[in-house]
């Protein structure tokens, strides 16, 4: 595994620790082209660092914001990223970011692509930070080790991509794995042991296609940095 591992005694140390790389990342990002833009996870882990990330001094009215997949749900329902991002980060000072989101009115995610594609495209690149997560099963963003679109989404030059896992409920819509590399720092947000464990499994997998995640750990063309929290 060729990234550098981070780890912490509890959620709230790494909380502390990793907001003050972001922030540090995307004032240097602001300084260097004018705006910076940071790629976020969905799901529960995040939601600590959002909220204390959202208080951050930070020039965010220069910041672009946007999720690294959606569920292919309505705002109004739970398992919506956009509605826990809009919760828990894009508050207090971080109000003044611009978030790009996902998640459009066509009833079919796979009918999206081409809107998704051309929203997403006003966000400034290279990213200056992308956070990924991780699932029991190995995959990251959307990209699924069940779905049929996971070649498409390890292998496509496209930015855009619509999944469908079968081992999960909810289309989803996903940056593919070379959108996700056009980054300056790469993040792995992990709290709990039994992430650790999968790490641990997944960090020596050959065949990305079996762990996705992998794909993103054993590179050397965008440092990684894991950051892991054991307990909560």
């Amino acid at each position: 595994m060729n990234a550098t591992i981070k780890k912490f005694s509890t959620s709230s140390e790494l909380n502390n620790q990793f907001v003050k790389e972001i922030v540090e990342k995307l004032s240097a990002g602001i300084e260097q082209d004018g705006r910076a833009s940071l790629l976020v996870s969905g799901g529960n882990t995040p939601k600590p660092l959002f909220e204390a990330l959202k208080d951050a001094e930070l020039d965010w009215s220069k910041v672009d914001i946007a999720l690294v997949d959606d569920r292919w749900v309505p705002l109004t329902d739970p398992a919506s990223n956009e509605t826990m991002v809009r919760e828990h980060l894009l508050r207090s000072k971080a109000a003044d970011a611009n978030f790009v989101g996902m998640k459009t009115t066509h009833t079919d995610a796979f009918d999206a692509v081409e809107d998704v594609t051309a929203n997403v495209s006003k966000i400034k690149t290279p990213f200056d930070i992308v956070i990924l997560g991780m699932g029991e099963d190995g995959h990251t963003a959307s990209i699924f080790p069940c779905c049929l679109q996971l070649d498409d989404g390890l292998t496509t030059e496209k930015p855009i991509l619509a999944t469908q896992p079968t081992t999960a409920p909810h289309q989803r819509m996903t940056f593919s794995k070379t959108a996700l590399m056009n980054a300056k720092q790469l993040y792995l947000h992990l709290v709990g042991e039994s992430k650790e464990a999968v790490l641990n499994r997944v960090g020596s997998e050959t065949d990305v296609r079996k762990a996705p995640i992998s794909a993103f750990l054993n590179q050397s063309d965008v440092p990684m940095t894991v950051m892991l929290a054991t307990t909560k």
